[in-house]
C-alpha cells in the first residue's frame, strides 16, 4: 500500500498581509541569534519558542489557522499562498496549546486564537463530519488535493481530533470562555463520523468525496501513521465502529502481527512497506502526539518499545551510512517524509537521497533524547544559519548536494513543538489519555496503558 504522503507533494502558504499593506498574524519574526553552550534544557526552548511561531505569526490570517507550507523566497510554484492544511492544523492546536503553558503567548491571546480556529473549523466543509486535506484559508472551502481527492480526509481530521480531545481537557475546568471552547472543541471531534467512512466494511477508509463517492478506494490498513484514526473511531460516543473494525481491518486479521530485526532492533509489526523493513520516521510521531505510548501495549506490540526501535534503526542506518552521504552520523541522523533534492519524498532506509530532515530526530526527543540531542546542538551550534531560520529549523537539507532550501511544511513543524513539550512535561499526553471517551475506545480495542483507569 503507498500511502497518500508517500506519492503526492504537499502545498503552499506565505505571509499574511492585508490590503493596506499592514502585517496581520505575522510580525516577521526574525530568528534569535545563536547562542553556542546553552543548556539541554534551555537548547530545547530555544527551539520550541521559535518552531511555534511557524503556527503563530506565520498562521493563514482570515482563519488563524496552519499554513501547509511557507517559503522565505517567498515562491510558489502553484500560487496558493493560503492554503491551510487539516493534519498541520490539527498539529498546530497542540503546539498552541503548548505555547500557552509556556508562556510563549498569554492566556487570553492563545484563547483567542484557538476559538478562532475552532470556529473556522465549524463553518469549513466538511464531508460526513471529516474535514479535506486542504483549505482555501479565506474562505473554509475545500481545495482538492488531487483529481478526485475533493472530499473528506478521515486520517488528517483525525489529526484535528486528536488535538480537540486535547483543547476540551485543558479548558474544561477553566473560566466560562474557556469552558465554552472546550465544550466547542469537544463537539467537533464528536461531529466526524468515523463509522460511514466504514463504507459497509470492517475496516475505515480514508476518503469519501460527494463528485467521486469511494473512488479513491484507500482502505486503511496497518502498520502506518494511522493508528490514532482507529483509536477515535473506537472512542467516538457520537459515530463510533465496533472493535472488529480494527482487528479485521487496521490489523488484517492478525497479519499485522509479525517477527523481524533491522540494524539488530526487533519489530513485531508488519510495516506497509517491503518486507521486513520500517517506514519513515513520521509513523513514529502522527499518532503519538496525543496517544502516549509509553507503556502502551495491545496483542500486537508494545508501542513504545516499537517507536524507540524503529528510531534507533534510522538512526544506526544512518551513522552506518552505507550510501557515503556527506555529513551522516551520530550527530546528524534523520529519515521522513520532506522536502527532497527529489521535490518531495518519504525518506527512509529504502529511499535515502542524502537528505537529512530535522524533524525526524527532533520529533524522537522521547524515544531517543540523547541522540536527538545531538542533532539539535550539531544544527544549532555548528550548521546554524544554513538550516535555522525565523520559524526554526527549516524542513530539509542535503550536504552531499549543498542543498539548503529556506523553506517550511506545517506538518513536519507541529510535530517538532508537540514531542518537545512531551519530553519535557508530557503535557498532551496526559491531556489526551486522560479523556474518559478516549480510556474507553482503548479498552474497548484491548489496550493496555498505564494511564487507563480500571
Amino acid at each position: 500500500m503507498k500511502l497518500k504522503y508517500l506519492i503526492i507533494p504537499i502545498a503552499f502558504a506565505t505571509l499574511g498581509i492585508n490590503h493596506a499593506g499592514a502585517q496581520t498574524f505575522e510580525q516577521i519574526t526574525k530568528a534569535p541569534k545563536i547562542k553556542k553552550n546553552l543548556s539541554d534544557d534551555k537548547l530545547l526552548d530555544v527551539v520550541q519558542k521559535q518552531t511555534f511561531e511557524y503556527f503563530w505569526d506565520g498562521a493563514e490570517p482570515t482563519s488563524g489557522a496552519a499554513r501547509e507550507r511557507y517559503h522565505a523566497d517567498n515562491i510558489y510554484p502553484e500560487n496558493d499562498k493560503s492554503t491551510v492544511a487539516t493534519g498541520a492544523t490539527g498539529f498546530g492546536l497542540m503546539a498552541i496549546l503548548s505555547g500557552i503553558d509556556r508562556k510563549y503567548v498569554t492566556r487570553e491571546e492563545g484563547l483567542k486564537r484557538l476559538n478562532q480556529i475552532l470556529d473556522f473549523l465549524g463553518k469549513s466543509d466538511r464531508f460526513h463530519g471529516a474535514w479535506p486535506h486542504w483549505f482555501h484559508g479565506e474562505t473554509g472551502k475545500v481545495r482538492p488535493f488531487g483529481r478526485k481527492d475533493n472530499g473528506g480526509d478521515l486520517v488528517e481530521s483525525s489529526f484535528v481530533a486528536q488535538a480537540l480531545i486535547c483543547i476540551k481537557e485543558y479548558y474544561k475546568n477553566g473560566t466560562p470562555a474557556e469552558k465554552e471552547v472546550s465544550e466547542k472543541a469537544d463537539e467537533l471531534w464528536k461531529g466526524i463520523d468515523f463509522d460511514w467512512y466504514r463504507n459497509g466494511q470492517n475496516v475505515l477508509y480514508w476518503h469519501w468525496s460527494p463528485e467521486y463517492k469511494w473512488q479513491m478506494n484507500f482502505p486503511v490498513k496497518g502498520y502506518n501513521e494511522c493508528l490514532i484514526m482507529y483509536v477515535l473511531a473506537a472512542s467516538s460516543p457520537t459515530h463510533g465502529v465496533p472493535a472488529a473494525v480494527y482487528h479485521e481491518g487496521w490489523a488484517r486479521n492478525g497479519e499485522l502481527k509479525t517477527s523481524f530485526e533491522v540494524y539488530g532492533h526487533p519489530f513485531t509489526l508488519s510495516y506497509q512497506t517491503p518486507k521486513n523493513t520500517v517506514g519513515p520516521l513520521f509513523w513514529a510521531h502522527y499518532s503519538y502526539l496525543g496517544l502516549n505510548p509509553k507503556g502502551l501495549k495491545d496483542r500486537y506490540a508494545n508501542y513504545w518499545e516499537n517507536n524507540v526501535n524503529q528510531t534507533l534503526a534510522i538512526h544506526d542506518y544512518c551513522v552506518a551510512n552505507p550510501k557515503g552521504f556527506k555529513g551522516y552520523g551520530p550527530n546528524n541522523w534523520g529519515l521522513t517524509a520532506s522536502y527532497s533534492v527529489k521535490g518531495y519524498a518519504a525518506h527512509s532506509i529504502q529511499e535515502d537521497f542524502g537528505v537529512i530532515s530535522p524533524t525526524a530526530a527532533i520529533s524522537s526527543l522521547p524515544y531517543t533524547p540523547k541522540e536527538s540531542m545531538k542533532v539539535i546542538r550539531h544544527l544549532y551550534e555548528n550548521l546554524g544559519d544554513k538550516v535555522w531560520g525565523k520559524y526554526g529549523f527549516y524542513d530539509a537539507f542535503s550536504e552531499t548536494d549543498n542543498w539548503y532550501p529556506k523553506r517550511y511544511l506545517g506538518i513536519d513543524q507541529g510535530p517538532m513543538v508537540v514531542m518537545i513539550e512531551n519530553h519535557r512535561s508530557g503535557l498532551l499526553w496526559k491531556l489526551f489519555m486522560q479523556n474518559e471517551d478516549v480510556q474507553k475506545g482503548l479498552i474497548k480495542l484491548g489496550f493496555e496503558s498505564p494511564a487507563i483507569k480500571k
